[in-house]
Parts: C-alpha cells; structure tokens; sequence
C-alpha cells in the first residue's frame, strides 16, 4: 500500500505517487481503509471494477469514483497535481500564493485559486479539544494600517481598533500546546468571553493583556492581566508571547504571501495557519496524510463565490 510509504519531499512525493493509479489506491486506502462505502448511501457494499478507478454501490446502484464527495469532486485536475498542490500548501509555512502554485504545476491561476480554497476546507474539519491548562488569550485586526494606505484609499475616521476597514479575529493558544483561532463580528466583551468559554475549559488560566472585553473572566477562570499599556510583557511568568507570536506568523503570511484576503474568506485562511501550526511537531508527510484523511468537504465553484 502506498500509505506505508514514506515521502519526506517533493522529489519523493513525486516517486511514491508516479502516476494516477497510485494517487486513486492511496486517496482510497486513506478514505475508506480498503473497503469502499457508497458516498451516496453509505452502503458498505460495493462493487469494484476492473480498472479500480470506478465502483457501483449494490444498494442504490450508483456509480462513483474515488473523489465524489472528496475536495477533488468535479475537478478535471489530475490527482497527481492536486497530491502536489496539497504538500506545497500543508509544507511551506506561510502558504503559497495561487500564482505560485498555478507556475508550479502548469495549471491556470484560477484553477490553483480554487484548488488551493477547497484544501483550506479540510481545515475546518480539524476538530479540537477544549483547550486547557494555562491559555493565553488575545485579539488581532487584519485589514492593514490606515496610514500606510495611498491617499485616495484612505479610510475616514479609521483608527486603531475600528472595524471600518478591519476584521477582527479572536484566538486562544494553550501553553506549548494548540491554537484556535475565529474571526469575529467585533472585540466585545460578551464575544471574546463567549468564545473563550467555548473553547477554553473551566478553571483553567487564562492570560490577556488589559483590554476591558476580558474583564469578567474571574467568574469562570483564573483570570491573569499583562498591563501592555504600561510596557509590561510578564508577570508571575505569565504572558501572552505565544499567542502574539501566532498572529505574527499568520500576518506575515496575509501581506507577504497572499497580499490581501477578502472578510468572505479570511476564516479559511485562519484555518490553514491553525492546521500548520497545530500540526507543527508531526513530519511533513504524516501533515500530508492528515489532511488528506479529511478531504470529505466538497466545494462547489458556485458556493465559494456566491
């Protein structure tokens, strides 16, 4: 089985899955185990054609092939250039822009823009514990500065936490532990609280810096404050540097990768920075494999744009 082959580049990516054949045997093995299930009824008999690239569920009588109700349903791209594009995307730290990708494996940028949005939908399928122990907590505003901006796109009255021409995402990292991460409506106190209560478990500590949203903690939590106001950066060995050094990397990724990212779609990339760094400690090709073990989200064209 090609699972059971190990993969720790590109060049070797590319020799376990040299052609179609291997790419369908492995996307089966990792779906299904070596015992095909109807997508359509979940049935679990199911006939096998000759070619091993189609099959006919003995119930409903359907026939499919290995990527219906996968991210690659209703894609015309080979499966080699989607095992490539899923490697690039899980591997390179702060992503691969779709003009990249579209120059890495021949297809065009509109393609790799969507193909590279459908693998960001296996992300969200990422389930994660309530997070414990000690948990930093803190928000950030993706949108870039105001002043930064050319002056006939300059935004009126935008400052600081204004959401005129920014998104907020709130996010949680527990202590040399996971991340998650949730774009936000606003930084008010009955949203950060409310998602702090449902991903954090009772009990557990909880640093931020002195933002008033935060103020109330106590209730549920041992509620720590970091007085940034006042440059202080520890206290007691409390801190928020962990979750401030995730939004560095998240934001590097945005301006200097992806350039700009839409409020439609900024969860998705949320997402994929939460996967990479969840998934940190694990070698590349086990990241592969994991994310490929969640490709069961299709993705039509006309959702993600509508």
């Amino acid at each position: 089985m090609t699972r059971d082959k190990n993969f720790t580049s590109i060049l070797e990516l590319l020799d376990v899955f040299s052609d179609e054949k291997m790419c369908i045997e492995h996307l089966a093995q990792m779906r299904w185990s070596g015992k095909p299930v109807c997508p359509y009824c979940n049935h679990d008999k199911v006939y096998i054609f000759k070619s091993g690239k189609k099959f006919k569920c003995a119930k409903c009588r359907h026939l499919f092939s290995v990527r219906v109700g996968t991210i690659f349903e209703d894609s015309n791209v080979p499966l080699r250039k989607w095992f490539v594009a899923l490697y690039l995307e899980t591997s390179h730290k702060k992503g691969i822009s779709s003009y990249q990708l579209s120059r890495d494996i021949k297809v065009t940028q509109k393609t790799a823009w969507f193909m590279l949005h459908r693998i960001r939908e296996i992300y969200g399928n990422s389930s994660i514990e309530k997070l414990s122990g000690v948990v930093s907590a803190d928000e950030v505003f993706i949108g870039g500065k105001n002043k930064n901006r050319h002056a006939d796109k300059k935004v009126k009255e935008s400052t600081g936490r204004a959401l005129k021409d920014k998104t907020p995402v709130i996010g949680v990292i527990q202590r040399d532990g996971k991340v998650i991460a949730q774009k936000a409506p606003d930084t008010k106190g009955k949203t950060l609280k409310g998602f702090i209560n449902e991903n954090v478990e009772p009990n557990s500590t909880v640093v931020t810096d002195e933002w008033l949203g935060y103020k109330g903690l106590s209730k549920n939590y041992q509620h720590e404050v970091v007085m940034h106001r006042l440059r202080e950066y520890v206290r007691d060995g409390y801190h928020t540097n962990e979750i401030e050094g995730f939004w560095a990397l998240l934001k590097r990724g945005i301006f200097g990768i992806y350039h700009f990212v839409s409020p439609k779609h900024l969860q998705r990339y949320c997402d994929e920075f939460t996967f990479r760094y969840n998934t940190r400690h694990i070698s590349e090709e086990t990241r592969f494999n994991k994310a490929l073990n969640e490709c069961n989200s299709p993705l039509p064209y006309k959702k993600l744009v509508g």
